[in-house]
């Protein structure tokens, strides 16, 4: 298998191909990090690199992905409320529908007669 120019450099290890884009992208990412990592450890990482991973690491990041984090349990639980929502409306036009037929009275199902 071929080295980078050095007897002492390590192969890279071969990995399967990704069958989705999303895939690839994850493992060039996990590429990136590990280079990041041998990099911080061996003294030769940019200074980018040093201070994307304190940025990481700092309280402020933290705190910005619990924001995140409780913005998408937010708009979940929104979405949910609007479903619910309809099938309350649903609910409430078949009880409708169904006092109209107790009573007599010809229940139109046309979309129309919605009351709500």
């Amino acid at each position: 298998m071929p080295t980078r120019g050095h007897k002492d450099v390590k192969p890279l290890p071969r990995r399967a191909l990704a069958r989705t884009p999303e895939a690839r992208e994850n493992q060039v990412i996990a590429d990136a990090i590990d280079l990041a990592e041998k990099q911080i450890r061996e003294g030769t990482a940019s200074s980018q690199v040093i201070t994307h991973f304190l940025k990481l690491g700092s309280t402020r990041e933290r705190l910005e992905q619990v924001r995140l984090q409780r913005e998408v349990e937010l708009l979940t639980a929104k979405a949910s409320q609007m479903a619910d929502a309809k099938d309350i409306k649903e609910l409430y036009q078949n009880a409708i529908d169904a006092f109209k037929v107790y009573s007599g009275q010809e229940v139109d199902n046309g979309e129309d007669s919605n009351l709500f």
